[in-house]
């Protein structure tokens, strides 16, 4: 069921309806654990974030329906109008909507190591950013640090480059999200990070403003995290994350990643990524899948990785 009011004054409004079983707690934990000062607030039972729709500023609010397995969206545009279809698409992404979970349980349960976290946690979706850029941008801010510090040192960002959002509100985000062009030229000494990082960064966001790299995944994930590691200091980890957190690509698997390496599952001694990346060929096409459920795992403990 999707309905629809857009005038100059009224926010667009859709419900967005998914399968269950779906659990906006998984959802708020991931989002309360990366929310994005000035970008992203958070309550109880809402999530809000600043956005540009073909250039055009906005806000929206998303929330669990009570009684029905919808999300109801409100988009709010500084003046604007939305194709709500791109619009609805790109949402539905982010909160994984479309998954068939009862598929993915079957695949992955059909592991003995992974049957126990699937049926502890039943459903599990995976969560992706609604910008691809931002959230690569997180991806490199986050080499070798924790999810709390990476959140930290982009929030600096956002501080120093983000634009002001016109037409904020009270109790939602301030700032937008700065463009891959600011990114590229700005001062960012004293950020936060070493100076090859900062490199990195600053050469990605150059790419993605001169079209020199594309941030999609039309010709496949693969290529995308190809394209990635080409660009110094950008390695397998971060572009297949970025494939995994950017797009939801249900196959990306960042083998590397110390919260799936260290994941109680494997016991003590953890695994090494070289025989992980041999062992998840077994979870293939949902290796995504199983990578949440491994940091699923591994967040009853410490906060690096996911």
């Amino acid at each position: 069921m999707v309905s629809a009011m857009n005038t100059a004054i009224a926010p667009l409004v859709l419900h967005l309806p998914y399968q269950p079983p779906w659990d906006w707690r998984q959802f708020h934990e991931h989002f309360a654990l990366r929310r994005l000062a000035g970008v992203e607030t958070l309550g109880e039972a809402h999530y809000r974030r600043s956005l540009r729709l073909d250039g055009v500023p906005g806000w929206m609010d998303i929330r669990p329906l009570a009684g029905e397995p919808a999300l109801r969206l409100e988009l709010h545009l500084d003046g604007g109008a939305a194709d709500s279809a791109p619009l609805a698409e790109r949402v539905r992404k982010m909160f994984d909507l479309d998954s068939d979970p009862r598929a993915v349980a079957a695949h992955l349960g059909a592991d003995p190591l992974l049957r126990p976290l699937v049926e502890a946690w039943p459903g599990l979706r995976l969560p992706c950013a609604f910008d691809p850029f931002e959230q690569a941008v997180r991806a490199i801010v986050g080499q070798q640090v924790t999810v709390k510090a990476a959140v930290t040192i982009t929030g600096r960002l956002v501080q120093r480059l983000g634009q002001p959002l016109g037409n904020a509100v009270a109790d939602g985000p301030q700032h937008l999200f700065p463009t891959p062009r600011a990114l590229a030229e700005a001062d960012l000494a004293g950020i936060g990070m070493p100076g090859k990082r900062v490199a990195s960064l600053q050469r990605f966001a150059a790419a993605v403003a001169e079209g020199a790299l594309e941030l999609h995944v039309d010709d496949g994930a693969e290529a995308l995290v190809k394209r990635l590691c080409e660009l110094p200091g950008i390695g397998p980890w971060t572009a297949e994350y970025v494939a995994l957190r950017a797009f939801g690509e249900a196959d990306a698997f960042p083998a590397a990643d110390l919260g799936l390496l260290k994941s109680p599952v494997w016991g003590e001694a953890g695994i090494a990524a070289r025989d992980l990346q041999r062992r998840a060929e077994a979870w293939r096409p949902w290796r995504a899948y199983a990578a949440v459920y491994l940091w699923q795992a591994y967040s009853q403990g410490s906060r690096i990785g996911g």
